[in-house]
């Protein structure tokens, strides 16, 4: 029961971010409805393709090879928009430099100056 809690959830991540796609292919370029659904198709694609990844690798243990062609469909459209549609703005553009930077800042050695012992 709480893998099919788990898979409906991760279904129905995947109908918002294709929702989200089409809300973003049909708005105003540059206009913030575009910026809002741009960044949410962002930000749930990663998890839709693994979710998606996940009911297809069950649907080919299960044999059941419509749902595999399907979900295959499904997972290769996802994942073209989300890698061939970067010249968007959205909330996520330029994030990285700043979490990388974050990132080396919390996890660099703290030095501190030890006194003189001779």
């Amino acid at each position: 029961m709480p893998g099919q809690i788990l898979l409906a959830l991760g279904q129905t991540i995947v109908v918002v971010c294709v929702c989200f796609d089409m809300v973003r292919e049909l708005s105003v370029p540059r206009s913030q409805r575009r910026y809002v659904a741009n960044t949410v198709f962002r930000t749930l694609a990663i998890p839709s393709i693994m979710a998606n990844a996940m009911t297809v690798f069950i649907a080919l243990v299960v044999s059941s090879w419509v749902d595999v062609v399907m979900g295959m469909f499904v997972l290769v459209a996802i994942i073209f928009r989300f890698h061939y549609n970067k010249d968007e703005d959205n909330w996520w553009k330029g994030k990285g430099k700043k979490l990388a930077r974050w990132a080396r800042r919390q996890f660099a050695g703290r030095t501190s100056t030890a006194p003189a012992l001779g």
